[in-house]
């Protein structure tokens, strides 16, 4: 009898996005090139990868089990990790030996045997705050990890002190403060309007949680934080109670739908949000930045039309692919002097998602973004990443002017989020980091690149001797940094 695991005909399965299910590690990478000596730390990665074929007929890549990677770089020489995030619902499947859980977001279609189990996968993005490597999805709450050996610690809630039942997976860090804030939406409940928001001090502990409902359930994936305010963008693709009870899907997209804004001090009280009013049908998932120009808040933040994820238009009815979207990188502008809800719209950029700065630009006015974009010119695009089209150039734009230099790849090629890595020399731009997938011989690749001229290309790549299951979001961090939150891991075991 055959024991050979069968997944669904569909592209969340297919070619890069085909199941790998293996933890492995691997020491002294090869690169060709050279990596700058200065560049030491670790480029941790949130790959989902499902342990077990679905437990339903049809599902969506971001129900895969979380897998956390790590490349820890010192100068050229490179180290690889990567291991599964044992979050309940992995544990309780191991056990069994097959999958449990199933629909996406949905608890009313899973065995009975799971009912009550903690159904996130903590798959979207590895966050590193205070010390502390959070492995992060938007449904729960996160899974602390330890950043040397990849072991999973147990799940994570500020000392019991976050009442959310979910965090979100874009967390956003004041670099001069060092604060996190954070809100967690659904926050007492499926389908449920509420909202709660939180800032952490920069040694990890909450200073407050406050709550706010939403006009309606919507996917709240991310916001941001200027040096005084928080922005919520609530994008009508919403959830509803009764269509889940009965089996429904999560999330449908409403073309109709009103979009909002909501603006408040970022200190202040839910009280004080105000609410100004966004494209009618529009979506969105990550926001690049947002900062302030005397009484004007400006957001920048990737925009389309319709709801992205194939499953959820299906689950709409709505009948339109990729090739037919309208998008772009957007700058969205409000009057807090004003008395209107209304906004103003500057195309910034071309299409793309995953956008990324600097980390010190964030919350404050800057000049430079990076994101990945699917460019036609280049060819029909290959079966990779959560919506089954990935990404073939990775753009540099000067936000102020709309200056762009793009890396554009072969036609067999994909690339995923990049990282930002800081250069000790305060005018130097750094540089970027990112996998890139070959199609043509599946294999994987570290690319680095100076994050001012990326049209140049790779001036290092690190080879794999395996290849990597596209992640979704990624997050750098010093070594330094590491190196002291080990000695305090330390400390505190040595007092324990």
């Amino acid at each position: 009898m055959s024991t050979a695991k069968t997944y669904p005909d569909s592209f969340d399965f297919q070619g890069f996005n085909e199941p790998i299910g293996i933890e492995w590690s691997v020491a002294n990478l090869p690169v060709e090139g050279t990596i700058p000596d200065e560049i030491k730390g670790s480029f941790f990665r949130a790959v989902p990868d499902p342990a077990h074929p679905p437990f339903v007929k049809e599902d969506t890549m971001l129900s895969g089990d979380g897998m956390i990677g790590r490349f820890r770089i010192d100068g050229n020489q490179v180290d690889f990790a990567l291991r599964y995030v044992e979050t309940d619902r992995y544990l309780a499947e191991k056990t069994a030996r097959r999958a449990l859980f199933g629909a996406y977001r949905n608890p009313y279609t899973d065995d009975p045997s799971v009912k009550g189990v903690d159904r996130t996968v903590a798959n979207t993005t590895p966050v590193w705050h205070a010390g502390r490597l959070l492995m992060t999805k938007e449904d729960g709450l996160p899974y602390e990890i330890d950043p040397e050996t990849l072991e999973t610690i147990g799940r994570y809630d500020f000392g019991g002190k976050l009442r959310s039942e979910t965090m979100t997976a874009h967390v956003r860090i004041d670099p001069g403060t060092q604060e996190m804030f954070l809100f967690g939406y659904e926050a007492d409940g499926l389908a449920s309007r509420a909202v709660s928001y939180s800032v952490a001090d920069k040694d990890g502990n909450l200073l407050f949680e406050k709550w706010f409902d939403a006009p309606y359930c919507s996917m709240l994936h991310d916001f941001a934080v200027t040096e005084r305010f928080a922005v919520f963008p609530i994008f009508p693709t919403t959830a509803d109670r009764e269509r889940i009870e009965q089996g429904g899907a999560h999330w449908i997209h409403e073309p109709e739908g009103q979009t909002w804004i909501g603006i408040m001090p970022r200190y202040g009280d839910p009280a004080d949000l105000r609410w100004f009013k966004g494209p009618v049908g529009a979506s969105g998932f990550h926001i690049m930045n947002a900062f302030e120009e005397g009484d004007l808040i400006h957001l920048d933040l990737n925009v389309m039309d319709t709801n992205v994820f194939p499953f959820i238009r299906a689950a709409s009815g709505i009948d339109a692919d990729m090739s037919q979207m309208r998008a772009s990188l957007v700058r969205w502008t409000f009057d807090m002097a004003a008395d209107d809800d209304g906004y103003s719209e500057r195309v910034i950029g071309p299409p793309g998602d995953m956008p990324r700065t600097a980390a010190k630009d964030q919350c404050r006015p800057y000049q430079v973004g990076y994101y990945a974009t699917l460019d036609p010119s280049l060819g029909p695009p290959n079966i990779h990443g959560v919506v089954g089209a990935g990404f073939n150039a990775l753009i540099r734009v000067e936000v102020g002017n709309g200056g762009l230099e793009a890396l554009q790849l072969s036609p067999t090629q994909s690339i995923s989020e990049p990282i930002h890595i800081p250069a000790q020399d305060p005018d130097h731009e750094g540089w970027l980091a990112a996998v890139i997938d070959d199609h043509a011989d599946m294999s994987s690749r570290l690319c680095f690149l100076e994050a001012e001229h990326p049209a140049r290309g790779p001036i290092a790549s690190v080879l794999l001797p395996l290849r990597l299951r596209p992640q979704i979001h990624g997050w750098w961090v010093p070594e330094d940094e590491l190196e002291a939150a080990a000695k305090a891991r330390a400390h505190r075991t040595e007092a324990s």
